[in-house]
């Protein structure tokens, strides 16, 4: 289990899951810390600490990426891509929380060596339950750092 809560990193442009997922935080007592990025390269900027990202006070490394596949900028797979082509970001737990319902998508997203793939759920009960759930999972985690 893990002795510290770590750095939660949620990749999302969706304003509503945003603050969504914030609420559960807060209503949850969630003790991780969530960092939030709202595109594909702006979550490159923050794991490669480039930018306003380059000091580790500001950008400390996640201990799980919630990343979405849909983003402007950059999409989540060439994300994934990124992060798994990095001797130091390749083991990095991602858990992939999107609308897509393409086996292709998915498929990709498994070959790169996700945690999980999870399509976004309808409502914000069902949201709560999706965050609880994998709140709850990821405490017993050994992550690999």
């Amino acid at each position: 289990m893990a002795e510290k809560p770590f750095v939660i990193l949620l990749a999302e442009d969706n304003e509503h899951d945003i603050e969504a997922t914030k609420r559960v935080w807060r209503k949850q007592t969630i003790a991780n810390p969530l960092y939030i990025v709202n595109d594909g390269e702006e979550c490159l900027d923050y794991l490669f600490r480039r930018g306003k990202y380059s000091d580790p006070d500001v950008a400390p490394l996640p201990g799980l990426l919630l990343l979405d596949l849909k983003m402007p900028k950059i999409g989540g797979l060439a994300v994934l891509e990124k992060i798994r082509a990095d001797e130091q970001l390749q083991r990095l737990p991602v858990v992939v929380i999107t609308t897509s319902q393409l086996q292709i998508d998915k498929t990709r997203c498994y070959n790169l060596g996700i945690s999980a793939y999870i399509r976004k759920p309808n409502g914000f009960q069902q949201f709560t339950q999706m965050i609880q759930a994998l709140h709850q999972f990821w405490q017993f985690v050994e992550l690999p750092w």
